[in-house]
């Protein structure tokens, strides 16, 4: 963008000023905005020129202060040209305050991201969860090698964040650190938070993601079907802790609840619901929304199961859920011997309620969307798949339709 810059020294009367002397300063003006400094000299009214804005005559003492006024031209054009090729913000009134040595120190990248990262640090627990803190260190991480890599620089100013920063950080995260698409757009959208605080700032001026539109790739969710569900709850297992694990899943399969929060549940979160029966209230962990879920029979049984167990008794917990590493080491030895062959995972259970459980059982997606604590009904519709069974039953009623018809 073009700027005009414009610089005019001029006489200001002090105030009670009758006669002698009056201070010389220097108007700056840039795309019609203004700021004003004194330039540390004084100079008779009848000998200035208000129009060149400059001492008359050929004497010393005038030739020596137009002198010291073209010296201070020469330096503010000259700090508006490196500011510009430094891509910084220039205004009047940042001209001004560099030129006397006013101004604020540069805001950086990697200072914005660490303090970022040492605000959330001290928040783990109460506004962030663990893992979280940990995808924005090494989002971190990766941009600092980035930058090291591809520009040789170990830090740049948040204004030199542009478009063609962000495709060159992606390319790096694809080629150099072999991420997948989907793991690529969450680290740039974690630096897309550190820019919007900048924005927010008004450290940065134009939005480097206004035209840059990264799109996930929609991800195959696996779900345990009817048949692998009903293997998996009637297998009697010969070593306890499988049973324990396998009953954790199974109860995570028919509530919906994701390890995080079955992991807290409290006794007093089962309460009568609306309909006399027994229901889970519970606050879910992720996005701090209640979710409210009938319990239904095979839950139930589960938790009837181990309301005595010592570890329930002692943390006052519905259920003994042990460490999630523990549980999906386990799980994928339950696979193993019922003889299924998805990589069993805790969150395949959160999956499978909203799938196999709900959804292909008729279950409207807004009561499913409740129940899973979900903000958004479009959350839900990513586990909106509709099985083969589900298509065959449809199907078949549509056959006995015509059939009649």
């Amino acid at each position: 963008m073009r700027t005009t810059l414009s610089l005019l020294f001029s006489l200001r009367k002090p105030k009670n000023y009758q006669s002698g002397e009056m201070p010389i300063y220097l108007r700056i003006t840039l795309d019609g905005h203004r700021a004003e400094l004194a330039v540390g000299r004084k100079h008779l009214p009848e000998g200035w020129d208000a129009v060149s804005g400059r001492a008359i005559g050929s004497k010393t003492d005038a030739k020596t202060l137009n002198t010291y006024l073209n010296d201070i031209q020469f330096k503010i054009y000259d700090l508006q040209r490196r500011m510009s090729d430094a891509d910084e913000l220039v205004t009047a009134e940042t001209l001004k305050n560099r030129f006397t040595g006013k101004a604020e120190k540069a805001r950086t990248l990697l200072s914005v991201f660490e303090d970022h990262n040492d605000k959330m640090k001290s928040l783990v627990g109460q506004e962030f969860e663990k893992s979280t803190l940990q995808r924005y260190e090494t989002c971190l991480m990766h941009v600092r090698d980035f930058m090291q890599l591809h520009h040789n620089i170990s830090d740049i100013p948040v204004t030199r964040i542009n478009f063609a920063f962000l495709n060159d950080f992606e390319y790096y995260l694809r080629s150099v650190r072999k991420c997948g698409n989907n793991s690529a757009i969450k680290y740039i959208k974690n630096l897309g938070k550190i820019v919007r605080i900048c924005l927010g700032n008004g450290w940065l001026t134009v939005d480097p993601y206004l035209n840059y539109k990264p799109k996930q790739k929609a991800v195959h969710r696996e779900v345990l079907n009817n048949e692998e569900l009903h293997r998996l709850c009637k297998k009697k297992f010969s070593v306890e802790r499988l049973n324990t694990v396998r009953d954790m899943f199974v109860f995570c399969c028919y509530t919906g609840l994701a390890y995080v929060d079955v992991h807290k549940l409290k006794r007093s979160e089962l309460v009568k619901g609306i309909d006399g029966d027994l229901w889970i209230y519970t606050r879910r962990q992720k996005t701090d929304t209640i979710s409210r879920i009938p319990v239904l029979p095979v839950a139930l049984s589960v938790i009837r199961a181990y309301e005595d167990h010592p570890q329930c008794v002692v943390k006052d917990t519905l259920l003994p859920v042990m460490s999630n590493q523990k549980m999906n080491a386990y799980l994928k030895e339950i696979a193993d011997i019922c003889k299924i062959k998805k990589p069993l995972t805790f969150h395949i259970a959160r999956h499978t309620f909203a799938t196999t459980v709900t959804l292909n059982n008729g279950v409207p997606i807004e009561s499913v969307a409740k129940m899973m604590g979900h903000t958004s009904i479009k959350t839900t519709q990513i586990y909106a798949k509709v099985l083969d069974h589900k298509i065959s039953s449809d199907m078949q009623l549509l056959r006995k339709k015509l059939a009649i018809g």
